[in-house]
């Protein structure tokens, strides 16, 4: 009797130790998804920035605002404050928007940091 509490014991040991592997290999996968989510949104962020920048007549203030309000829309709290605010120039007939990013991973030690740049541009439009 003995022999088979000592399996059912060593079962058990087994089954939790896969559970929290498992469970373990599942959020490092969920936070490069919502990495890659974060980095596709900031991306569409300065691209849609350059482009608003880039009309005729449009600000950088207005390149910037549509930067901010594409990230408040699609980013929430914490991951929105990794994503510093995009900043837009104009150089010659080209309108540039910029960022940096720097994405904290979940389990520190373990699931990396992320941190890149992201630049858009556009040309600007001539008035008629």
């Amino acid at each position: 009797m003995t022999h088979d509490a000592d399996e059912h014991g060593m079962t058990t040991i087994q089954y939790v130790a896969a559970t929290a592997l498992s469970l373990f290999v599942f959020v490092m996968m969920a936070n490069f998804i919502v990495f890659f989510y974060a980095r596709g949104v900031a991306r569409a962020a300065v691209d849609e920035a350059a482009r608003t920048g880039g009309r005729s007549g449009a600000s950088l203030s207005q390149c910037e605002a549509r930067a901010r309000d594409m990230l408040h829309d699609l980013l929430g709290g914490s991951m929105r404050a990794e994503v510093q605010p995009v900043h837009c120039r104009q150089d010659d007939a080209v309108v540039r928007a910029s960022t940096d990013v720097h994405l904290v991973g979940w389990i520190p030690g373990v699931t990396p940091d992320w941190t890149f740049t992201l630049t858009g541009q556009s040309v600007k439009e001539r008035s008629p």
